[in-house]
């Protein structure tokens, strides 16, 4: 997972709080933005993704795509292999 400056990754911050960014992403004028996640929080950037889709911006924008994959990281007791997600979200065009 590359660094992107429209990209919002998750963490442990309430789902509300990433909801927030993205929508001031958009309403910044930028036409796109990526959530990206991985392990327990890939369940929460799909939330943030319908949240803001359907309850704050749902005229304006749209999923555009979905890349799933995983990571290898190193962890106490050797390699571990993390999964992760990016959901990419575009301005509606004409909006």
């Amino acid at each position: 997972m590359s660094k992107e400056i429209n990209a919002v990754y998750i963490g442990r911050k309430r789902t509300m709080d990433y909801c927030l960014v993205v929508v001031t992403i958009f309403n910044k004028g930028e036409n796109q933005c990526t959530i990206r996640a991985r392990g327990r929080s890939i369940s929460k950037a799909v939330d943030v993704a319908e949240i803001t889709n359907r309850k704050f911006l749902h005229e304006m924008i749209e999923v555009s795509d979905v890349k799933i994959g995983s990571e290898e990281l190193e962890g106490d007791h050797g390699p571990k292999t993390v999964s992760t997600i990016d959901i990419t979200l575009i301005r509606k065009s004409g909006k």
